[in-house]
Formats: C-alpha cells, sequence, structure tokens
C-alpha cells in the first residue's frame, strides 16, 4: 500500500485516475489486483474538511494498493496516466 499526491487540486487527481487503465478504481483495497482509490471523496468522504486536514488527507492525495501485475505493467500504466494529464507541476515517475 503506498499513497502520492497528483497535482494541486481533486480535479488533477481524478484526471490521473481516469487515464489508468491496469489499475482499476477502486473503494475497497483488499485484493490480489493493483486497485486505486481518492481517499478525500471515497473512504473518508463523509469526514469533516478539517479532520481530513489533521489526518493528511489531501484532495490530491490517491492511495494504490500494489497487486500480482508485473512491475514493469504497473509503471508503465502510471506513467502514461500521468504523462495525460496536465498538472500545475511538473512529476517524475
Amino acid at each position: 500500500m503506498i499513497s502520492f499526491e497528483v497535482g494541486q487540486t481533486e480535479e488533477e487527481a481524478f484526471a490521473f485516475l481516469n487515464k489508468l487503465k491496469l489499475i482499476k478504481l477502486a473503494v475497497s483495497l483488499g485484493s490480489t489486483e493493483s486497485l486505486i482509490q481518492h481517499p478525500a471523496s471515497m473512504t473518508h468522504a463523509g469526514v469533516a474538511p478539517e479532520d481530513k486536514i489533521e489526518m493528511g488527507i489531501k484532495e490530491n492525495l490517491i492511495r494504490l494498493s500494489v497487486g500480482v501485475e508485473h512491475p514493469d505493467d504497473l509503471i508503465y500504466d502510471i506513467r502514461q496516466a500521468l504523462e495525460k494529464v496536465p498538472l500545475k507541476e511538473a512529476l517524475e515517475v
């Protein structure tokens, strides 16, 4: 399980999530396949904004549960999704 931030906004985070092809968006992250989520609008949607900030749940936070796929396939999927998202801040994979 890893967490990372994409860009600076929720829009940038979802633009990334929507470009993934192999990794699937899911609320539950327990599986043999790689799954990804946006905690601020999924698992922590009902948490007060000030509590999210205190917990480090930002609007651009992504949580990824890595499955059994080949690492090169996962890296490719993340890279191609990032390359298609116009980010305000440059990121490297």
